[in-house]
């Protein structure tokens, strides 16, 4: 047997188990019998995403012992969008050049 962590976050709390699995155990696995899902009832089992120490991983990825398998929420944003429309607000506020999108050059410059 080898002990993990299991993790779900959400911005409130925070919940983690220790888990003993049978080593050849996978990620997907660990979280089914770890009982995080009886604790977090917000969790997906169909739709996970996971990954182990801040490194998304496969569900079928075996764990090694220590390893801190965390349960990841959806995106409720697209990063690439959102970075889109901050660009967007910038140029629009004069903080970002309309063409290069770098800053604009000051007087004197």
């Amino acid at each position: 047997m080898i002990k993990v962590e299991v993790v779900f976050a959400l911005p409130d709390k925070q919940t983690v188990l220790l888990a003993d699995v049978p080593e050849g155990t996978s990620a997907e696995q660990v979280v089914m019998q770890s009982g995080i899902l009886d604790k977090c009832p917000e969790i997906d089992p169909t739709n996970l995403t996971l990954g182990i120490w801040n490194r998304t991983c496969k569900l079928h990825q075996v764990v090694k012992e220590g390893d801190r398998v965390e349960i990841y929420r959806p995106l409720i944003a697209d990063p690439k969008e959102a970075r889109r429309r901050r660009a967007d607000k910038a140029k629009e506020e004069g903080r970002a050049n309309k063409i290069t999108g770098g800053r604009p050059l000051k007087s004197g410059e």
